[in-house]
């Protein structure tokens, strides 16, 4: 009997695998966020205001011709900064970037601090919104007028 409690118990650890085992290798269907390209006018200036407002970690871009500045958004993906946009494109708060912050009320205090205005989801200046699952956040324009959110959401629900 007791050796057939060993067979059956070296027979399951070895027949299913873990959890941390299943996570280790991706699903060869999978998909992950690899980069998010933002056409810019400036790229010196958005490379700024990126640099202050958002303060990613950035990193070297292969092909150093003057027009690319790379950020690692964590977890493999990247935010890639690119110039030859258009200047004046009008652009839509539904077509957005969003990031999440552990505190909106300080990284309010970085927008006030370099003069970036905000605005909550139905465009009441320098407002944040608190949705009905309780996550706060707030947008504001780069320099190109692209809409970005930021709110407490990924600091509240945890990461998939």
């Amino acid at each position: 009997m007791r050796l057939l409690t060993v067979l059956i118990s070296l027979s399951t650890a070895f027949a299913l695998p873990t959890r941390a085992q299943s996570d280790s290798a991706p699903a060869a269907d999978s998909i992950r966020l690899d980069h998010i390209a933002v056409y810019v006018y400036n790229l010196e200036a958005s490379t700024n205001f990126y640099d202050q407002i958002l303060r990613f970690k950035k990193l070297d871009e292969p092909f150093n011709d003057g027009r690319h500045t790379w950020y690692s958004l964590g977890g493999g993906s990247q935010l890639h900064l690119i110039q030859g946009a258009k200047q004046e494109v009008e652009r839509d708060k539904n077509d957005h970037l969003c990031f999440s912050v552990p505190s909106v009320e300080r990284f309010v205090a970085r927008l006030e601090e370099n003069d970036v205005p905000y605005f909550d989801w139905p465009g009441a200046a320098q407002s944040i919104t608190t949705r009905v699952d309780g996550v706060k956040q707030l947008y504001f324009q780069d320099l190109d007028g692209h809409w970005i959110e930021v709110n407490d959401a990924g600091f509240k629900q945890p990461i998939d």
